[in-house]
């Protein structure tokens, strides 16, 4: 049985920082501060009476993440007591797929996920990237202008992803829509759960009526014999984790590359490769901030916190993402240069390469395009979206030379 240090912190009487503020968006790094003040394990509010424990440092993190005897992914507990209407339900609420299981339910899932995505080829993926890309580029090329969020980032992934999943350019705007809505949170987070939700069912039900060679239909025919309903969720995972933090991840990406000159000029040069700027992100600026949520099977001490049964345990990526980063600015070696953003342990993420895979070629993609992408605002004045588990732009202006794809000497 795994042993952690005595409790010393009860949180019980303790004000929660509070990661659904506007002012967490703004500024995440003296919520992070506050935080870690309280030690490895801090205490939070997700959602305005949701508290969670958050753990800030990444030796607890990677105890949290490998230990699967003291805690649970599985939410049912916690669950009973919130709100129905809880702004974070759509996001943490409990479902038959390898996110929220244990044991040999998430090793099923887990594998058919694994097994189905290896049946993407790498060249194939690639071009499924660069027709997006070519599809993107000839709505805004010719304007001079863009939102490299709201028109490249997050329709790039609608278009992938729907591809993958056997689904028409057309459907896309509606999958980036319902996400973006139930991520954030707020107000919007049961319309948006309740869109997305219907999205996957209407797939599902015309997979099973007619199959086609697309993930959906893999995973329907996976020798796990997995039921439809279950497939359906292993779908509104692998759609909602695959769009969203990929989305985020493309867009702070470039929001780094363009507001450093040199750094852009070495990238579109060919001196210095895409992946440099992608991993930075992922060690600095996580797109899933807060996430990979626990549950303790019966109260424990844990890290000097005593942590309570039935309420949610976070592993804050962002928070060890910040301090990691201040590390590197004031001049000294973060003490492990290594990054969480895949998670670690039993449930990490099972398809990081076709993720990098995407999140470079989209962006390689788009400066052969636009080799001449110039912010409109420093990189200090972006804005960014609320909601405590990303890290997300709200919007990326550029300018450029006008262009469209079938001008002479296009990169394809």
């Amino acid at each position: 049985m795994t042993t952690y240090p005595a409790a010393r912190q009860d949180f019980s009487r303790s004000v929660p920082v509070r990661l659904w503020e506007d002012g967490f968006a703004r500024d995440p790094s003296r919520y992070y501060t506050a935080l870690r003040s309280q030690g490895p394990v801090g205490w939070a509010e997700l959602a305005p009476g949701v508290p969670a424990y958050v753990v800030t440092d990444r030796r607890a993190a990677l105890d949290l993440l490998d230990d699967d005897e003291a805690f649970s992914h599985d939410p049912r507990p916690w669950e009973s007591t919130v709100p129905d209407d809880s702004p974070v339900l759509g996001m943490m609420r409990w479902r038959p797929n390898s996110l929220f299981s244990d044991g040999v339910d998430h090793l099923r899932y887990r594998n058919s996920l694994i097994d189905t995505f290896a049946r993407i080829e790498p060249h194939d993926l690639r071009a499924r990237v660069h027709r997006a890309v070519r599809v993107l580029v000839g709505r805004f090329g010719p304007r001079g202008e863009a939102d490299l969020v709201a028109d490249f980032a997050r329709p790039l992934m609608a278009l992938v992803f729907n591809s993958l999943f056997g689904l028409p350019d057309s459907h896309s705007g509606r999958l980036d829509a319902a996400l973006g809505k139930m991520m954030e949170g707020g107000a919007q987070a049961a319309a948006g759960e309740a869109e997305f939700g219907g999205y996957v069912l209407e797939l599902i039900a015309a997979k099973s009526q007619s199959r086609g060679d697309d993930l959906p239909s893999w995973l329907l025919d996976h020798p796990a014999a997995l039921t439809p309903e279950e497939v359906t969720w292993q779908v509104f995972l692998t759609l909602g984790a695959g769009h969203e933090p990929t989305a985020n991840l493309v867009s702070n990406a470039l929001s780094r590359i363009l507001g450093n000159a040199l750094y852009y000029s070495t990238l579109t040069s060919g001196a210095r490769p895409v992946m440099d700027a992608v991993v930075e992100v992922l060690h600095h600026e996580t797109p899933l901030a807060n996430y990979g949520i626990h549950y303790a099977r019966r109260p424990v001490t844990f890290h000097g916190a005593w942590i309570r049964a039935a309420v949610p345990v976070v592993v804050s990526y962002g928070a060890m993402a910040h301090f990691a980063e201040r590390e590197v600015t004031s001049g000294r070696h973060p003490k492990d240069a290594s990054h969480l953003s895949w998670s670690a342990g039993p449930h990490a993420c099972p398809v990081r390469q076709h993720t990098l895979l995407i999140a470079t070629e989209a962006i390689e993609r788009l400066t052969q395009w636009l080799p001449d992408l110039d912010p409109v605002l420093p990189r200090e004045r972006l804005g960014w979206r609320p909601g405590p588990f990303h890290r997300s732009l709200t919007a990326l202006p550029v300018r450029f030379t006008p262009r469209s794809p079938d001008q002479p000497g296009d990169p394809s």
